[in-house]
């Protein structure tokens, strides 16, 4: 099984298939490389190599009990480009795996990067503050942190049906898919659960975002719960100069399984073009 090494010696597991233009897939907190099987099957066969790794306390990769704040995730996304020395890269980040994105660009720079893809994500910035008073309350956040924590099974299952729009119009999803994206998330440590939840919603997004000026592509549902689009797609939209925003009508934070054929071809096209 391939694994490279993180800085502090913790081991990730990647997938890497195909040939051409490398594309690398940051997965959505909780989730891990499986997600991305209906984007690695459809890209890898239309001519792109496709990397998708598991971050540090999900899937197979190791479980450490620290190194779930974005400093840490986003060298761990270092090593593996560094390791597989990639260059003229798509980096595409799921969800949390956004932050990932940004963060890497603005500690390591464009030199192997050619463009970005941005789907779903809960960049720039979740928190309420004073300068961001359009977003969630912190006892919101512990809330739902809490009622998690006791009872993780449960609270996946239950938020697994509108996590892929189950009702919406246009979405189909199976009950065994739905149970699959439940399994998925609770082969993550219940330690990265909680590290990576913290880390998502209070790190603020909007400087790096403000400074990129490499081609971006932002992906988002007009139904996403998870990460509503008022306060992640579209205001990343504005923050990043130059950006495609493209909105994805009656889709929920799931779109890569309920719309992924219109994905797929969104990001073969960004990626070619």
């Amino acid at each position: 099984m391939p694994f490279v090494d993180a800085s502090d010696g913790t081991r990730l597991y990647y997938q890497d298939w195909g040939t051409g233009k490398p594309v690398v897939l940051v997965s959505a907190a909780f989730m891990n490389s499986e997600m991305w099987e209906l984007q690695m099957t459809y890209l890898a066969s239309s001519g792109l190599r496709c990397i998708a790794y598991d971050r540090r306390g999900h899937g197979r990769s190791d479980w450490p009990g620290e190194g779930y704040d974005y400093e840490t995730l986003a060298s761990d996304l270092a090593a593996l480009i560094e390791s597989l020395n990639l260059q003229d890269i798509t980096l595409v980040g799921y969800s949390m795996g956004s932050g990932e994105v940004v963060r890497y660009l603005s500690r390591y720079g464009s030199e192997r990067v050619a463009r970005i893809a941005i789907l779903a994500g809960t960049a720039p910035f979740l928190r309420k503050t004073e300068d961001n008073p359009d977003g969630i309350e912190q006892r919101a956040f512990d809330s739902m942190v809490a009622k998690r924590t006791q009872d993780r099974p449960k609270w996946f299952a239950d938020n697994a049906p509108p996590f892929f729009g189950a009702g919406l119009p246009g979405n189909s999803v199976s009950s065994e898919r739905v149970q699959w994206g439940t399994q998925m998330c609770l082969q993550c440590s219940p330690k990265a659960t909680i590290d990576c939840s913290d880390s998502f919603f209070h790190t603020d997004f909007r400087a790096e975002m403000s400074d990129i000026r490499i081609p971006t592509l932002i992906i988002h549902g007009d139904s996403d719960q998870s990460a509503p689009i008022h306060l992640c797609g579209q205001k990343s939209a504005k923050l990043v100069q130059g950006s495609k925003f493209i909105v994805y009508e009656n889709a929920a934070h799931g779109f890569f399984i309920t719309h992924a054929d219109r994905l797929n071809a969104d990001l073969l096209e960004f990626v070619n073009t």
